[in-house]
C-alpha cells in the first residue's frame, strides 16, 4: 500500500468510527435510561477528553515518531468506539466518552500532521482530499449505523463487530504511512502547546469556518422546519445534502488551491457561504433554504484542512501547530450550535443565522493569514525525509501545480 493510499484510509477510519457513534446514541440513551440533561452531560465528555488530549499530541509523537503515534492512536480511537455502548451506568458512559475525545483529538492531531508531512514530500496539495475522504467514511459509517438501528440491531454487538472491523483495517493501513524523518536538534514539544500569534490569526479563520458548520449541521433540520415549513423527511435530508456538498468539495480541494492558491480558495469560499447565509435568512421555503446551506457547506468545506495545513507550516512543528488549531476548531465547534440555540431565542432563526453569516464575512476577511511564508524548510535526515535544500513552494500564483504551502520556521 503506498503512503498516499495508506493516509486515505486512515482518515476514511476516522471518519467511520465519528459517524458509527452519531447513529447509536439514542439506543445508548434508551438502554440506559437517560434524561436530556444527563445525556447532554455524557455528550460533552468527548470534547472535554480532545482538549485535554490535543496539546499533548505534538509531545506524543515526537517522542514516539508520527508513524508510531498515528498507528498507536488510530487503533485506541478504532478500539474505544465499543466502549459507550457497553457502560452499565451513567457513570461509565462518561469515562468512555471522555476517553473517547481524547483519543480522536489526539489521533486528529497526528495523522494530520502525518499528511502535511507527506504533502511536503509529494510536493502537491492532498489534505483537502484527505478530510473529504474523512466525510466519505463518517456518511458511510453513518449510513451503516441508521440501518442497524433500523434493524433493531443491539448496539453493543454493531459497535463492538465494527470496531474489530475498523481496527484491523488501521492495522493494514498502518504499515503503509511514511517513516519518520527527524529535523537534527529539534526541540521537544512542550507537553501542552499554547497557540503563538500566527497559530492564532490562522485559528481565528478555521474557528469561523467551524462555527459555520456546527451551526448548519445542527440546526439546518430545525430551520427548515420552523421557518421554511418543510416536512420531517425534507428537513432530515438537508443534514445528508449539507454533508455531501462539504464531502464533494472536499475532495475537488487540491485541485482548486493548486490553481489558485489557499488564500484565494478561502475567500472564495466566504463568498459562496455568505451567499448562502442570505439565502438561508430570507428563505421561506425549503428549496431556497436547502440551497443556501448547501452553499455553506461548499463555502467552509476547504477551510479547516487549509487552516491544518497552514499551522503545521507555521508552528515550530506540524504537530504543535496542528494541535494549536484543532483545539481552536474543537472550541468553535462544541460552542456555534449552543450560541445559534441562545440567538433563535432570544431573537428568532433567521436573526441566529444572520450572525452566523456575519462570522463568515469575518473569516473572508480574514483569509491573509493563511498566506504561505517564504522561509526554505529546515534540513531533516531519515527515512522517508525531504531534501534538505528544497525551498519552500509557493501557492498562491494562480497555475502553479505542484506546489504546497510553504512551511515558515520558527
Amino acid at each position: 500500500m503506498s503512503n498516499r493510499s495508506a493516509i486515505s484510509v486512515v482518515f476514511a477510519l476516522h471518519g467511520a468510527v465519528a459517524g458509527s457513534l452519531a447513529t447509536r446514541v439514542p439506543w445508548i440513551q434508551d438502554h440506559l435510561g437517560l434524561g436530556p440533561t444527563i445525556l447532554g452531560m455524557a455528550l460533552l465528555c468527548p470534547s472535554i477528553g480532545a482538549f485535554a488530549g490535543m496539546p499533548m499530541a505534538g509531545r506524543l509523537a515526537h517522542r514516539f515518531g508520527g508513524r508510531a503515534a498515528t498507528r498507536v492512536l488510530l487503533a485506541a480511537w478504532c478500539g474505544v468506539l465499543a466502549l459507550p455502548a457497553l457502560a452499565p451506568a451513567p457513570a461509565w458512559l462518561f469515562a468512555a466518552m471522555l476517553l473517547y475525545g481524547v483519543t480522536a483529538g489526539m489521533c486528529d492531531v497526528v495523522m494530520n500532521a502525518h499528511a502535511l508531512t507527506l504533502e511536503r514530500r509529494l510536493r502537491r496539495p492532498i489534505i483537502s482530499g484527505l478530510h473529504g475522504l474523512w466525510c466519505v467514511g463518517s456518511l458511510a459509517a453513518g449510513g451503516l449505523g441508521v440501518l442497524a438501528a433500523h434493524a433493531r440491531i443491539d448496539a453493543r454487538l454493531h459497535l463492538g463487530a465494527l470496531a474489530a472491523a475498523l481496527l484491523a483495517a488501521g492495522i493494514v493501513a498502518g504499515r503503509g504511512l511514511l517513516p519518520d524523518g527527524t529535523a537534527p536538534g529539534a526541540p521537544a514539544p512542550r507537553r501542552f502547546a499554547l497557540p503563538g500569534r500566527p497559530i492564532l490569526a490562522i485559528g481565528a479563520v478555521g474557528f469561523c469556518a467551524t462555527f459555520a458548520e456546527g451551526a448548519s449541521a445542527d440546526w439546518a433540520a430545525v430551520y427548515l422546519t420552523e421557518v421554511a415549513g418543510a416536512g420531517p423527511g425534507l428537513a432530515a435530508a438537508s443534514f445528508t445534502v449539507f454533508m455531501s456538498c462539504m464531502a464533494a468539495t472536499r475532495l475537488a480541494g487540491d485541485r482548486l488551491v493548486r490553481r489558485a492558491g489557499p488564500v484565494a480558495v478561502v475567500r472564495g469560499g466566504g463568498v459562496l457561504a455568505v451567499a448562502g447565509g442570505v439565502l438561508v435568512v430570507a428563505a421561506r421555503s425549503p428549496l431556497p433554504g436547502m440551497i443556501g446551506f448547501a452553499l455553506i457547506g461548499v463555502g467552509v468545506a476547504t477551510i479547516v484542512p487549509l487552516v491544518f495545513a497552514a499551522a503545521g507550516n507555521a508552528g515550530p512543528s506540524a504537530g504543535e501547530g496542528v494541535a494549536g488549531v484543532a483545539t481552536i476548531t474543537y472550541l468553535s465547534g462544541l460552542t456555534a450550535p449552543a450560541v445559534t440555540g441562545w440567538a433563535a431565542g432570544a431573537l428568532s432563526y433567521p436573526a441566529a443565522f444572520a450572525m452566523i453569516t456575519g462570522v463568515v464575512s469575518l473569516m473572508t476577511v480574514a483569509a491573509g493569514a493563511l498566506r504561505p511564508g517564504r522561509a526554505p524548510a529546515p534540513a531533516v535526515s531519515g527515512p522517508g525525509a525531504e531534501p534538505a535544500a528544497e525551498p519552500a513552494l509557493d501557492t498562491e500564483r494562480p497555475g502553479h501545480r505542484g506546489a504546497v504551502p510553504g512551511r515558515r520556521t520558527g
